[in-house]
């Protein structure tokens, strides 16, 4: 909730100007800006009965309250949870030259996921408009979020088109199937056997179409996989444990779309990419809106690299990231 924050007294509001810039003028507009403040701020009153207390028009309280706030005598404090996060969002925007940012408030009895994944499906359902190409790619929080996304697609008839192989694993479970919905799904794994199999696959007309389709679309979201042995890619058999090491040893602080990077974001010469079917870092750096949604001390390098190496321009994440993200930047 917003509440009434400070009014500094005319003596309090007279120090602060240069003495030349004092006069009587000053301070009786001063009182007037006071007493509109206090009345519109404390006691709740509109700007017509404020007027009429003071003996004036409406405009000229709005032009009062607006050269209060701009002159500092007005001060205005957000006592909600959210203020903290909101500031946090235009520092990261200015930080790293993203496009939108959002920031929900560090829980940490409570699993990272769900919140992240509902608000960054909040973001998407506010920005997305009907009959847009919605590409999606691959990990849990991506899975999250299209389930709480799920509901608004039959009714604005958005298609959906996947950045990778693999995201029939998951896709199902959202309830996005249906005769109201259009998915343009890559038919492979994310991962192949071979490189020859791989190239294969890509130059095959129905899959080249679809990764051609996914690097027209407008917007997009994506997971960050950290270099664990945790990490999603683990845990579907995409990567083993020893494959992780190695990745890290050679520099890896994350994966987007199966392509790992290291702390500035440049992809690695690894053997590993030419054996993924997906959307390559350059075509995905030609969506105009490319949300990332992921949070947690695990993720920080593998997100900060991420956002260094413009792989995505809007950034869902909490509270503690946001702040890594930030003084690690610094």
């Amino acid at each position: 909730m917003f509440e009434f924050g400070e009014l500094r007294t005319k003596e309090e509001w007279a120090q602060t100007m240069l003495p030349d810039q004092v006069d009587s003028t000053d301070l009786d507009e001063t009182e007037q800006i006071t007493r509109a403040a206090w009345h519109y701020y404390n006691d709740g009153l509109t700007q017509n009965r404020i007027a009429e207390m003071l003996g004036t028009s409406r405009i000229k309280v709005s032009r009062l309250l607006e050269k209060g706030r701009q002159s500092g005598l007005i001060e205005l404090r957000i006592n909600s949870p959210y203020a903290g996060c909101l500031e946090l969002q235009q520092e990261l925007i200015d930080a790293f030259g993203l496009v939108d940012a959002r920031v929900v408030p560090t829980a940490a009895d409570l699993p990272p996921a769900p919140r992240i994944g509902r608000a960054a499906a909040s973001l998407l359902i506010q920005n997305l408009e009907p009959n847009d190409l919605f590409a999606i790619g691959w990990g849990e929080t991506t899975a999250t979020t299209l389930r709480y996304m799920a509901p608004i697609f039959p009714q604005t008839e958005i298609s959906i088109v996947s950045l990778t192989g693999g995201v029939s694993a998951y896709i199902g479970t959202t309830g996005l199937y249906g005769p109201q919905n259009s998915a343009h799904l890559i038919p492979t794994p994310l991962r192949v056997s071979s490189a020859e199999l791989a190239e294969m696959l890509r130059v095959e007309p129905f899959v080249r179409n679809v990764l051609d389709m996914a690097a027209t679309a407008r917007f997009a979201l994506i997971g960050v996989g950290a270099v664990t042995s945790s990490a999603t890619l683990v845990q579907y058999g995409y990567c083993s444990s020893g494959e992780i090491e190695l990745f890290k040893r050679r520099g890896a602080v994350g994966d987007v779309l199966g392509y790992f990077y290291d702390a500035e974001g440049q992809i690695l010469d690894l053997d590993l990419h030419r054996l993924v079917v997906a959307v390559c870092p350059d075509d995905l750096r030609k969506i105009p809106n490319v949300a990332a949604a992921a949070a947690g001390a695990h993720k920080v390098e593998a997100i900060l690299g991420a956002l260094r190496g413009k792989l995505t321009n809007i950034l869902v994440t909490d509270e503690d990231t946001a702040t890594e993200l930030l003084r690690r930047q610094e």
